[in-house]
């Protein structure tokens, strides 16, 4: 087996995903762009392939870098259930429970209810898997995580079981190079403007796959409009930064924090009728809930009546 064939491999190709571009991933990683090439050319070679399309931005998977990710996807699911097993042996006095949870939504809702249980169950531990919704599902599907923590329940697979906070809004970030920028204002009032016509500016958007893009997505097409995006991430916060940084209008949930600029951006409330997420805690319908899994879900709901932060 090729020394490539290892964890950090992952790491690198998801790096040059996120960022298309090379030197950027590198810096993530904290490793030389020469060497992340170097890595990925040796692998290409040793495939005979190319596994990533990088002529184009973003950056891609190849159909033969798709059954490589899956492939390194699979012993990275192998190697986390070995450590898993070796800690429960190690621990015999505790219980480990996983959840899948995006970075930028964990931030914000663990220490809502996370130390509240860990302190009700001190013979419990919490091990996070922090990635995209689509992989976090897709680990609970095929059971190697315990939970699944998201947004919009309403999209999950049938055979998941859901409880949720209730529907929380979105907030609309528009920089002063917009049409709709009102100068020395903070916040503009809720309502005093139309969807469409936010819709019709430069946008800056989380890409495809994300619980936020589908909405959007589904707005532009009842209103019919042709949107003008400016760029795409993976990532909400850069999505937020860039909107702030006046290159075009965002969308965020209300769990980023928005510090208010009057000099440089609005923030605007969106009416919840048309744009709004729930956040919720999914497991399987077929896993048998123990006390600890229900005192879980419970220390969950109990911190429902959450209000949006503007930091």
């Amino acid at each position: 087996m090729s020394k490539y064939h290892n964890q950090n491999t992952l790491h690198h190709i998801d790096a040059l995903l996120r960022f298309s571009n090379y030197s950027k991933a590198a810096d993530s990683l904290y490793i030389s762009q020469p060497y992340l090439t170097q890595v990925i050319k040796r692998i290409e070679n040793e495939l005979n392939c190319q596994i990533i399309n990088r002529s184009e931005l973003p950056y891609r998977l190849t159909e033969q870098g798709k059954i490589y990710y899956d492939y390194l996807s699979a012993l990275e699911t192998v190697y986390a259930n070995m450590r898993r097993q070796i800690t429960a042996l190690n621990d015999v006095n505790k219980t480990t429970i996983k959840i899948g949870i995006l970075g930028s939504i964990g931030s914000y809702l663990m220490p809502l209810f996370l130390p509240k249980f860990l302190s009700r169950y001190p013979n419990s531990q919490v091990e996070l898997v922090e990635d995209i919704p689509e992989n976090n599902e897709k680990r609970l599907l095929k059971g190697e995580v315990d939970f699944f923590i998201g947004q919009n329940s309403n999209n999950i697979a049938p055979n998941l079981l859901a409880v949720t906070w209730g529907k929380h809004g979105y907030f609309a970030i528009i920089p002063q190079s917009c049409e709709l920028y009102q100068a020395d204002i903070g916040t503009i009032v809720p309502g005093s403007i139309a969807i469409e016509d936010l819709l019709r500016q430069k946008l800056v958007l989380t890409s495809r796959g994300s619980a936020i893009r589908a909405q959007i997505d589904y707005l532009l097409s009842i209103y019919k409009v042709k949107p003008d995006i400016i760029m795409e991430s993976r990532e909400i916060t850069t999505v937020k930064h860039l909107a702030m940084a006046d290159l075009g209008v965002t969308f965020v949930p209300e769990s980023l924090a928005i510090a208010p600029s009057p000099s440089k951006y609005n923030v605007y409330e969106l009416p919840m009728d048309q744009l709004n997420l729930d956040y919720f805690i999914a497991h399987h319908c077929d896993r048998e809930l123990s006390a600890l899994d229900q005192g879980l879900l419970d220390s969950f709901l109990h911190n429902k009546d959450i209000q949006p932060r503007m930091d």
